[in-house]
């Protein structure tokens, strides 16, 4: 079985990138796995993922609690700005997400900052997504 949260980041950046309004705030290579001094930004950096077993008695399942962040240099209004529209987009979102169904994908918490001894900003934007295998053709 294909892994659930790299499906799920799959079908999250194949979203993301398909908005010319994000597109606009953050170019075309905003999107990272990870923020790497020296790159432009500002950036959305994939951070944490937690997966968690959410199997009931009848069905498998998987929860995972994600977030991404939006990295500003200019101020935590842009870095917001960013958030918002990550919210926008994948909040209650129907997504396709290869060998899983997905039952919910919903918005938890929005964080902004400083970053303690930078002139960076950072907003993160937490979501907590449950899925569920697809059967299997046999």
């Amino acid at each position: 079985m294909a892994n659930p949260v790299n499906e799920l980041l799959k079908a999250i950046h194949a979203r993301l990138m398909a908005d010319a309004a994000l597109l606009a705030l953050i170019g075309a290579d905003g999107i990272r796995d990870r923020r790497i001094a020296g790159l432009p930004l500002p950036a959305l950096v994939i951070g944490e993922a937690e997966t968690r077993d959410f199997s009931t008695a009848s069905e498998d399942g998987v929860e995972i609690l994600l977030t991404l962040e939006a990295w500003s240099k200019v101020s935590r209004r842009e870095a917001e700005e960013i958030a918002g529209a990550v919210r926008r987009l994948l909040h209650d979102a129907t997504l396709g997400v290869a060998g899983h169904a997905l039952v919910s994908l919903v918005h938890r918490a929005s964080v902004s900052r400083r970053e303690p001894k930078t002139t960076l900003f950072v907003a993160e934007v937490q979501f907590r997504a449950v899925l569920e295998p697809l059967a299997s053709a046999g």
